[in-house]
């Protein structure tokens, strides 16, 4: 005798099918959520105006935390890493200088090897027109600045951050709804 197709059982035996179905797909949609946020992507509030005028205060952003396993670090990234003084606490920060790299700062302007660093990203307002000695960045080393620069706290005052240290990039701004978007 062939079986009953459980879509057409009903009462009781109806209900048990739709709540085993239901339970499964929501245990399969939980853990594929667990895995995206804890191994490809994380939700992160930034704290603090230093990366003005791109991210503000309390913003809320996605990091992804495994595309540095497949490509390097470049400048112009914003990364999240484990603050260096302490490293309890994560900051957000845009790359500079990369290793090997001579970066020095004449009146706000950043030089990176000589060079200065075309900065589109920091409205003139935001530079803070102080200078800083030439530093060299160490192997797997880099120099991070904020881009609000009167408003950062960045390796202008600790020095450069290990690479082992940088665990995300910073890629979309979700909340606000009317801030959502790429982080350029």
């Amino acid at each position: 005798m062939p079986m009953a197709n459980p879509e057409k059982r009903s009462g009781p035996h109806r209900w048990f099918f739709e709540t085993r179905y239901w339970l499964r797909d929501l245990i399969l949609s939980v853990l594929l959520a667990f895995i995206v946020i804890v191994f490809l992507y994380q939700p992160v509030q930034v704290e603090g105006t230093s990366m003005m005028p791109r991210l503000e205060n309390h913003q809320r952003i996605f990091i992804n935390k495994f595309i540095y396993r497949f490509t390097p670090i470049q400048r112009g990234d914003v990364v999240v890493f484990w603050y260096p003084l302490d490293t309890t606490k994560s900051y957000i920060k845009r790359v500079i200088g990369l290793p090997g790299e001579l970066v020095e700062i004449r009146d706000g302007r950043v030089l990176v090897n000589g060079k200065e660093l075309d900065e589109p990203y920091v409205p003139s307002g935001y530079l803070d027109q102080q200078s800083y000695p030439p530093v060299l960045v160490k192997p797997d080393h880099y120099f991070v600045l904020g881009d609000h620069r009167g408003s950062s706290n960045d390796s202008r005052v600790w020095g450069t951050v290990d690479r082992s240290n940088i665990y995300g990039k910073a890629v979309f701004v979700y909340w606000p709804l009317n801030q959502m978007g790429l982080v350029r």
